[in-house]
């Protein structure tokens, strides 16, 4: 059965496509057949997997717009023996916000149009920085969320407001959707507030807060400018082994994945 998993925060900045193609590429790595996403009009996880977002002639705007279905629009990443797939994201996804405001079952869109795509094991979606409309669409398609949290103030600030909304969405539209766990990601820990606030996530959380911690790492940082995730551009930095760690706990393992477990890129 497909696990369909949307990246989720209101908050922008909180490193929430750079675990969308990051979680997607190390489970594909892993030897699982995935497809990313990208449900953000800012097209970030487009181009972090080298689309080019202004040259694809079919993007998920036409999925939802009902002018193409969904596999006429899968985009292979890599090469030929690449088990990653995307459905590219556009700035003309404002279209779908805007039109599905309207339209019956506006909520369900989404999973209407992934119903179809039964051969893949894991399903990323990387939602948009705000609590609108293809969020919705998201959790909605969503069998669990997984939320990316910056281990400062603002970033708990907002988290309450998700949780309520992931809440609504389970009682009104898709009482399968859990929420998987939260991922600290750009975490320093010489930061006495990023220490603090860990464990007030890790208080009120428990297990629901992965073991996994995303570091700040340059190549983490560099990777999106050369159309790469992480492990196709270093797959030896602290980003990349952090990532597969996070992908291994995905995948219920207790050890750590490491490079010697991942398909060569």
């Amino acid at each position: 059965m497909t696990q369909v998993i949307a990246i989720a925060n209101q908050k922008g900045g909180v490193g929430k496509t750079t675990t969308s193609v990051n979680l997607a590429a190390a489970l594909a790595a892993l030897r699982k057949r995935v497809l990313l996403i990208d449900m953000d009009p800012q097209a970030n996880a487009t181009t972090g997997v080298g689309i080019d977002k202004h040259a694809t002639a079919l993007n998920l705007n036409d999925v939802l717009q009902e002018r193409a279905e969904a596999r006429a629009v899968l985009t292979q990443v890599g090469d030929e023996s690449s088990t990653l797939y995307a459905i590219p994201g556009t700035p003309d996804l404002t279209e779908s916000e805007v039109a599905l405001m309207g339209a019956e079952q506006r909520e369900y869109r989404l999973k209407q149009v992934l119903a179809p795509l039964v051969d893949f094991d894991f399903i990323i979606i990387d939602c948009p920085p705000s609590l609108n409309m293809l969020t919705v669409n998201g959790l909605v398609a969503a069998n669990g969320v997984i939320i990316p949290m910056q281990c400062e103030y603002y970033a708990l600030e907002g988290l309450s407001a998700l949780m309520t909304t992931i809440e609504q969405i389970r009682q009104s539209a898709n009482p399968q959707l859990v929420v998987l766990g939260l991922i600290r990601t750009m975490f320093d820990p010489r930061s006495n507030l990023a220490r603090d606030v860990s464990d007030q996530l890790y208080s009120h959380f428990g297990d629901k807060l992965y073991n996994t911690v995303i570091p700040r790492n340059i190549r983490l940082a560099e990777a999106p400018s050369h159309g790469m995730p992480v492990l196709s551009y270093d797959r030896n930095s602290r980003g990349a082994l952090a990532y597969l760690a996070l992908a291994a706990e995905v995948l219920g393992n207790h050890q750590p994945a490491t490079v010697e477990d991942v398909i060569e890129w």
